[in-house]
Formats: C-alpha cells, sequence, structure tokens
C-alpha cells in the first residue's frame, strides 16, 4: 500500500495553483458517462436567421431522462461585447431544460433567458449561462468558410474557442433548480453534471452557427469547417473572482475532489509492475502533452514562467523515460519518486495527471466518489474536550499558527461580496472601504484566534466554551471536519498580501477539465473546456477519452 501524500504538501496554494486536469476531471467524467450509457443527440429546432438571431433546441435523449439546452442567438453591437459580469447584453444565452420544452415554454424563456440576471427560470432549467464571440476569430472563420476556403489553421490553434461564455450559473441561481433537486436525477449524480452537459452543447451550437452564418452569407460556395479543425475548437470561459471563495465555503466537497485524485495516484503507485499497453498509453499522453503545452499561450509573465517550467520537465520527463524506468519491479512509483525529486510542482502535477491516464481501469470508479453530504458534515460535535480539539487545532492549523497578524502584510486583504453584482471581490484593507463587510474567509486567522482562546480556556467541552465563545462556531466546525477529511482546508493564509487568487480558480477549474490557463491578471484567468472533444454526433464514433491532451489521431473514426 502506497500513502496519500501530506496535505500539508498537497493542500498549499503554490501547488494547487498549477493543477491540470485529469481522467477523473468532471467534462471527461461526463462524456465518458454519456458514451457508456447509450445517450443520443439530436437538434429538434433550429430557428436562427442570417445574423445569428433566433433559437434552437439540442436534445441529449437517455435511458431514463431528457435534457434539452436552450440557445437564443443576438445580434449584439460590437461595441457591447466584453467579458465582464456586469454586462447586460451578450451574442448567445442558454439554458439547459429538464425534459422537452414545449412552445409556451420557449415563448417564456425567450423572454427571460436573453436577460440572465434580470430575468427569472423555473425550477424545470437547470443551469443558466451566456456567452460572447470570439472578436478575434468569428469573423475571420464566417468569411473563409463563406468562400469556400478553411480558417487559418495557427489562427485557429492560437484562440481554440469561437464562443468564450462569461458565467454559467446553477445551483438555484434565478429561478432555476437547487443543487438537492438535481439528487437522484439520471447523469446528475456528480459534481457540476449539469454545469458540464451545458457547455458541452453550447460548443455544439457555437459551431453550428458560424458554419450557418457561412452559409448565409455565401450560398453554395460555402463549406463546412473540416472535421479535425471543428474538433480543435472548444468552448472558451472567462472566470474572475467570484469563483475563487467555493474552494473555501465548500470544504467537504474539496476534500472529496482531492482525495479521490490522490487515491488514484497511490493506486497506480502500488502497481508492481507495468505492461506494454500502459507503458505505450503513458507515452503517448506524454507526446500529445508535449504538443499541448508547445501551442499553449500567455501573455501573463506569471503564466508564462509556469509554462517554461512545464515545457523543461516534460521535456526531462520524455529523457527519463527513454532509460526504461518503467521496466522494473514498482515502475510507478519509482517513477513518482523521480519527478518529485526533479521536476517543478506544474511537472508533477501533469505528471499525475499522465500517470492516471493509461490505467482509466483502476481509477476511474473513484469518479463516482467526488460528491459531498454537506448538510451531514454541518452540525457541531460539543460533547468534544477541549484537549481534543485543541489538539486537532495544532494537528491541522499549525500552518496558520505560524503567521503574525499584527503585521498589516499578514492581513492586507479582505474578501467582500460586492452589492451590484452580488458577486466576491477582494479589496485592499489599507485603502479599500469596506473591511467592516469582510466575509469569514480568513480562515487562518480565525484558527490563531481560536488557539488564542483555547489557552484561556479552562478544561470543558466544546458545547460549553462556544456558550461562551460563539465566535469561533465557523473555525469549530471545520476544525471537526479536517479530523475525517483531512483535504478540506487550502492550507494558507488567504487574506495575506501575497496571496494569488488565481491559484484558488485554477485548482477549481482543473478538477472541471479545462485547459490552456491564460490568467490576465491576479483575479480573472481566461481557458478553454472541451478543446479536442466528440461533438455529439461523434461521441460514439472516436475513441473513448483519447481527447484530453490533444487532437484525436486522423483515422481514428471508426
Amino acid at each position: 500500500m502506497i500513502p496519500l501524500r501530506d496535505p500539508d504538501t498537497v493542500m498549499r496554494l503554490s501547488r494547487l495553483g498549477c493543477a491540470h486536469q485529469t481522467r477523473l476531471s468532471f467534462m471527461r467524467v461526463l462524456l465518458r458517462k454519456l458514451r457508456r450509457e447509450g445517450w443520443r443527440f439530436d437538434r429538434p429546432a433550429w430557428q436562427i436567421d442570417a445574423k445569428g438571431v433566433g433559437h434552437a433546441v439540442y436534445r441529449a435523449r437517455g435511458p431514463r431522462r431528457t435534457y434539452c439546452l436552450v440557445a437564443f442567438g443576438h445580434d449584439l453591437p460590437e461595441d457591447q461585447r466584453t467579458d465582464r459580469v456586469i454586462a447586460e447584453a451578450w451574442d448567445a444565452t442558454f439554458t439547459l431544460v429538464d425534459g422537452d420544452p414545449s412552445p409556451d415554454d420557449i415563448a417564456r424563456l425567450a423572454a427571460n433567458v436573453p436577460l440572465q440576471e434580470a430575468g427569472r427560470v423555473s425550477d424545470r432549467e437547470l443551469v443558466l449561462s451566456r456567452a460572447n464571440r470570439s472578436a478575434r476569430l468569428w469573423d475571420h472563420v464566417v468569411a473563409r468558410l463563406a468562400r469556400g476556403a478553411q480558417p487559418d489553421p495557427v489562427r485557429l490553434a492560437e484562440v481554440g474557442y469561437l464562443m468564450r461564455t462569461t458565467a454559467v450559473y446553477g445551483s438555484g441561481k434565478f429561478g432555476a433548480a437547487d443543487h438537492g433537486a438535481l439528487s437522484g436525477r439520471a447523469l446528475m449524480d456528480g459534481p457540476f453534471r449539469a454545469e458540464m452537459l451545458t457547455v458541452w452543447l453550447i460548443r455544439a451550437f457555437c459551431l453550428d452557427l458560424v458554419e450557418h452564418m457561412a452559409r448565409a452569407t455565401g450560398g453554395t460556395d460555402a463549406v463546412t469547417l473540416c472535421p479535425d479543425m471543428r474538433r480543435g475548437l472548444g468552448i472558451g470561459n472567462s472566470t474572475g473572482l467570484g469563483m475563487a471563495p467555493f474552494l473555501v465555503n465548500h470544504p467537504a466537497l474539496l476534500n472529496a475532489w482531492i482525495s479521490a485524485r490522490e487515491t488514484a495516484l497511490a493506486r497506480v503507485r502500488a502497481l508492481p509492475a507495468a505492461d506494454d499497453g500502459t507503458r505505450r498509453g503513458f507515452a503517448a499522453a506524454l507526446d500529445q502533452a508535449r504538443t499541448l503545452v508547445a501551442g499553449w499561450r500567455s501573455d501573463h509573465p506569471y503564466q508564462r514562467r509556469k509554462l517554461a517550467l512545464l515545457a523543461r520537465d516534460l521535456e526531462g520527463l520524455r529523457r527519463h523515460l527513454a532509460h526504461g524506468p518503467l521496466l522494473g519491479p514498482a515502475p510507478w512509483d519509482r517513477l513518482w519518486t523521480w519527478a518529485e525529486a526533479k521536476l517543478s510542482p506544474e511537472g508533477q502535477d501533469m505528471t499525475l495527471s499522465l500517470m492516471l491516464e493509461p490505467h482509466g481501469a483502476l481509477v476511474d470508479d473513484l469518479a463516482e466518489e467526488m460528491g459531498a453530504d454537506e448538510a451531514a458534515q454541518f452540525q457541531i460535535d460539543g460533547s468534544w474536550d477541549l484537549r481534543r480539539l485543541g489538539a486537532c487545532l495544532r494537528r491541522h492549523y499549525g500552518w496558520a499558527l505560524a503567521y503574525d497578524y499584527t503585521d498589516p502584510e499578514r492581513c492586507a486583504q479582505f474578501w467582500y461580496v460586492s452589492e451590484a453584482k452580488q458577486e466576491p471581490r477582494l479589496g485592499r484593507r489599507a485603502k479599500d472601504a469596506g473591511a467592516t463587510l469582510e466575509q469569514p474567509l480568513d480562515i487562518a486567522r480565525r484558527a490563531a484566534a481560536l488557539a488564542h482562546d483555547l489557552r484561556a480556556a479552562s478544561d470543558g467541552t466544546v458545547a460549553a466554551f462556544l456558550t461562551r465563545a460563539p465566535q469561533h462556531r465557523r473555525i469549530v466546525r471545520r476544525v471537526q471536519l479536517c479530523a475525517r477529511a483531512p483535504y478540506a482546508e487550502i492550507r494558507d493564509n488567504l487574506i495575506d498580501a501575497g496571496t494569488r487568487p488565481i491559484d484558488m480558480l485554477r485548482a477549481k477549474l482543473s478538477f472541471f477539465g479545462a485547459t490552456r490557463f491564460d490568467p490576465r491578471s491576479d483575479r480573472w484567468v481566461r481557458i478553454t473546456m472541451f478543446q479536442h472533444a466528440p461533438f455529439p454526433h461523434e461521441l460514439h464514433h472516436l475513441p473513448e477519452d483519447a481527447w484530453a491532451y490533444g487532437p484525436v489521431p486522423l483515422g481514428a473514426l471508426a
């Protein structure tokens, strides 16, 4: 047996900010499930004019349930196109409906979905989303296809998508079905399944729309994108601070995600030998990963440094593989030990991803253990004595007790919620107003305050202590959770002057399955989703899971 890695190593922001997609990422889990359960797809409605205005319906039919993406296209003036959450109009808006929408449903949705936050949907709708066309690519692709030519492959590769979502809302927002209502529904028995299905179907709409507009312009001269180019286009996404607090506010869920990944790594490391198939699978995935990284671009200095390290590490891994490290006993454990000694955190996390790749039969079942009953974790056990609480606090929050919170740099930032958009924001305590409205994301400082008050407390129970000091309820709950969920806490001070929210964003997005992380600042990032993935009409004809590191090889169609 191989022990799971220590949370003090795994849960640092510097490590979480290097995370990559794996076989357990939600996009990949979704497509495997759709394929294995025999889901079928069609497009029962397409009422879109030459300017891209109108609506379409994309239907996913499974053994026991049907879901439909209702997409609305709009004629958005160029000067209104923005990634910012304060936007009030978009090129396209979407909702995922449980079942088949009736004509009355379409009319109701047409009056509300294009308004996004200003509209309201019903509990038949599961997700609300919107997207904008890529200013760098959309018109180029339409023009080329309209005159019978394919677009410039270099430009396609540089951008990687034709539309970019600016929000994918689920879990009860704006009247949609809340998270609990999805429990037990077909396909929805895992984290973010509804959101991932929505984005995948949005991608199908996006590519259909660009070809439709090319036909409207070019008539019989127009052509469609060649399948390889088409598949190479994913869906872009702009994600900012609104996503960052999620990992803090859902510690039990975070523990489930990290535990599944760490268990998968431990299972692979424990294998006594590597057969020919897994060695070939690892080598092929490595080659694809090197190609992916070579085409991954970012203008942000932080990401450019990390990309340089990753490219260097993958070349070092390729050279090391040539010496036959997978031929002897305990090959995967020896490979991992080498990676920990020789590679940067970026390279180590990519090596983890590559090691899982040829071992689907060994690790894919863990995808079904990545949910969490958070309500069951909420109750505080008041019967604990204070000695036990203090020991648990020191064991799991020793990192937090090492900071000096009288130093302004250690408390330089504060999290709050904007009044205008009800979205999380990050302020600077020394210059920004609003610190009195600070959100309770200062976990490290709260742990230190609890430790201070415990030192002055007499022996007794947690219940008695909290009647005297109820301000510690939140942190006591988290300490007790960490006793049974060791990966529940990010082990860094989230209000420190040096904290980079993009590390939190990347950690969550890697579990989604995102690629091509491109920070635009330390507070928001662009990514690509489902790039190289099969479209609905291809899902049952392309090799399963062959798309995550790059294009499916030519000739792979069945």
